[in-house]
């Protein structure tokens, strides 16, 4: 073969390349010319387009060729897309083309995920990356920083972060209130001051971090270093896999500092209320002792989605004598050596609990109340995670960001799909794990699906446990088992409904959390409150994720049915990914652009 004939050879787009080029330049110019039934007629009749911001002002999967043409069809006139281009070579595999490209809109720059089955579309991501004329101050927009030359009364850094700390809330109002001071609002406070949003974090406890220390001594982080980074600053390369609570807590109060977030620690929220004529919230705090009203444009509630205790109402609880808390309450095991305690409940919280109490010498029983999906760490990781967070992703180029997309791109609606081969391998590779368990008495689940851990999380956020050793003492007979309802709580234990008593010394509480518009209740009205709906779920008609199906995560990241109400949480992957699209959405209004919402969330559930 000539050097010439190599050459055009060479220059010959993949398969792959001219199917996803053809795609999104059939997509551009039908969006274009606004061509809307051209624009649907390009996916595929069993679809999926998930749209973080760009084209809905909202976080929003639309299903088939009518979604894409009924949300086309509000939202196009005020999108203006254009630019669609390849990012990097597409891939072929199993019939499906995957291609990663970029573009924009009128006001916004944005990146996609689009994978193709027989031309048409099957899932398509777009997310929006930035604002124009809003840009981060990163890269080569970086501060200068030094300021050289001379001019008289020039301030310091310090003195401008000083009068900063010492005006704001105060001579000057915040745009953004973030109540809760954790991972969460911690993120998102990060993202917004990149921004040049002004914004204050309030948070009960003394400092940044408590939220973790405070929790009960053997608490960890169970998913790997990989999954968990804050935005803009990785953990460090020796950072262990799995990070101890006191350790976060450590690098949460260093992340608040070197951000520079105006953070107000021992600060509760006592009122809120909306003035619609003024178009700002009223929030009446306690700054250590000093009562303080701010007057934010934005409201965020970033109070966790394991942050309001679900206290359960057995009956006799009054009469027990002896200790009674909640999981989130429990210091730890250090005081009830050669004590009876009663754990209820059988997810996270209520194994590492009971592992560290029999650690520390106590009598412990486990009360399992329902089936519980138990995945051991290290397949998990290998099987579950590995492939996008892991030391050897990062090695094949899947950096955080790449992975967070990849996640992202996979709707909802589909997405069991995908985790239950996943979970089938990790039942047969540790088949005599789960057949111990089961002799031991637990009872086990996969999911409503046999879809696994993840499918919980996102449905219910409960009902699992990933396993780093108390399962083990449950096989051994160390943590003692008994399965069964709690009829009463006497005044020596808790006596279950097959006529048994537990004594006990202590009880603890391992019922889990509230649905996050109890805070808003607490902090504005029930009104409020059920005006918003239930947070969290997807309306999979799955135990404790009552339909119908919605899709996305309910109230989560996104415009509530209340006017500038706003939900933040997650666990640290989630309080990663999704802060920069509630920031973006937050900054877009502070800056007066046009967000016209698409599909504002229904209210079906009132998660009381």
């Amino acid at each position: 073969m000539s050097e010439t004939i190599e050459r055009q050879v060479a220059a010959e787009p993949s398969a792959a390349r001219a199917a996803a080029d053809g795609w999104l330049s059939a997509f551009e110019t039908a969006l274009s010319a606004g061509a809307i039934d051209a624009a649907a007629e390009l996916f595929a009749e069993t679809s999926f387009w998930r749209d973080l911001v760009t084209f809905t002002w909202n976080i929003k999967t639309v299903e088939g060729p009518a979604g894409v043409r009924d949300m086309l069809a509000a939202q196009l006139g005020a999108t203006g897309p254009r630019g669609f281009t390849l990012s990097e070579e597409p891939a072929e595999d199993g019939g499906v083309t995957t291609a990663w490209f970029v573009f924009e809109t009128e006001f916004a720059r944005g990146e996609g995920v689009l994978r193709l089955k027989d031309g048409k579309a099957w899932t398509l991501l777009t997310a929006m990356t930035e604002l124009k004329g809003f840009e981060e101050p990163s890269h080569e927009r970086r501060p200068a920083g030094a300021e050289h030359g001379a001019a008289k009364n020039r301030k310091s850094w310090l003195e401008k972060r000083e009068e900063e700390a010492r005006t704001l809330g105060y001579e000057t109002q915040p745009y953004a209130l973030i109540v809760g001071g954790g991972q969460g609002g911690i993120a998102l406070g990060a993202r917004l001051r990149q921004l040049g949003v002004p914004t204050i974090i309030i948070e009960k406890n003394d400092r940044p971090g408590d939220s973790w220390r405070k929790r009960y001594k053997s608490l960890c982080l169970h998913d790997p270093v990989w999954y968990d980074h804050l935005p803009y600053i990785d953990f460090p390369k020796n950072w262990p896999v799995f990070a101890p609570k006191d350790k976060i807590g450590d690098w949460l109060e260093m992340y608040t500092k070197v951000m520079e977030l105006n953070y107000w620690a021992k600060t509760t929220a006592k009122s809120a209320r909306y003035d619609a004529a003024k178009g700002e919230w009223e929030v009446v705090v306690d700054r250590d002792g000093e009562e303080v009203t701010l007057r934010p444009r934005q409201l965020i509630m970033a109070t966790g989605m394991s942050g309001k205790a679900n206290m359960p109402k057995f009956k006799g609880m009054e009469r027990f004598r002896g200790e009674q808390q909640h999981s989130s309450q429990h210091p730890g095991p250090d005081a009830y050596k050669d004590r009876k305690v009663v754990v209820i409940g059988s997810n996270n919280s209520a194994h590492d609990i009971c592992a560290a109490l029999w650690e520390a010498g106590a009598d412990v029983t486990m009360v399992q109340r329902s089936t519980t999906h138990i995945v051991r760490s290290d397949p998990l990781m290998e099987h579950g995670l590995g492939a996008l967070y892991s030391e050897q992703a990062v090695a094949s180029g899947i950096t955080t960001h790449k992975a967070d997309m990849i996640f992202a791109s996979l709707p909802y609606r589909i997405l069991h799909e995908f985790q239950i081969p996943i979970y089938d391998k990790i039942r047969e590779v540790d088949a005599d794990f789960y057949r111990d368990l089961e002799k031991a008495g637990f009872q086990l689940d996969f999911g409503a699906d046999e879809s696994g851990l993840f499918m919980k999380y996102l449905r219910r956020g409960s009902g699992y446990y990933i396993d780093v050793g108390a399962s083990q003492l449950i096989i051994d007979g160390k943590i003692k088992l008994k399965a069964g309802q709690v009829e009463e709580i006497t005044e020596t234990g808790v006596k279950l409904d097959d006529g048994t008593e537990l004594p006990a010394d202590l009880i603890v509480y391992a019922t889990g959390y509230g649905s996050m518009n109890g805070w808003a209740a607490d902090l504005i009205s029930q009104e409020v409150a059920d005006k918003v709906g239930k947070v969290w779920g997807l309306g999979s008609d799955t135990p404790k994720d009552p339909g119908p199906w919605e899709g996305e995560q309910r109230n989560m990241w996104k415009p509530t049915r209340v006017d500038n109400l706003w939900f933040h949480g997650g666990n640290l992957h989630q309080s990663r990914h999704y802060s920069l699209y509630l920031a973006l959405q937050i900054k877009a209004r502070k800056e007066g652009i046009p967000t016209p919402v698409y599909g504002l969330q229904e209210v079906h559930h009132l998660g009381r």
